[in-house]
């Protein structure tokens, strides 16, 4: 199994509408992907490492599929629709990572 991390740093004075992100953006990716996507997570930043300090990113989402190849050839179709809807909650730039799921949930 894989993890499609998609995460905003925070930045100063950046928006970021996690109602809209949670409500409609994440059901968009996931109607567009269909079975492909096995199931995903939706993450609100709440604070850093230290005392105070914010969060390193504001909001992620992490997408689980079978395979890089899965997610692939289920998001690629759909790129441009899916990329179209990020300015409806953020004017942000996403940072990607794909990861290999070393442990899950038991």
């Amino acid at each position: 199994m894989i993890k499609v991390s998609v995460m905003y740093p925070n930045k100063a004075g950046a928006k970021f509408n996690h109602e809209y992100y949670r409500d409609s953006h994440m059901p968009l990716v996931k109607s567009k992907m269909g079975s492909a996507l096995l199931y995903y997570t939706v993450d609100k930043g709440l604070a850093g490492g230290a005392p105070g300090e914010g969060p390193t990113y504001l909001a992620m989402c992490h997408l689980f599929c079978d395979s890089v190849e899965s997610f692939q050839s289920a998001f690629g179709p759909h790129a441009s629709t899916i990329m179209a809807d990020i300015p409806n909650y953020t004017d942000l730039q996403p940072v990607l990572q794909i990861s290999d799921v070393v442990v899950g949930k038991p």
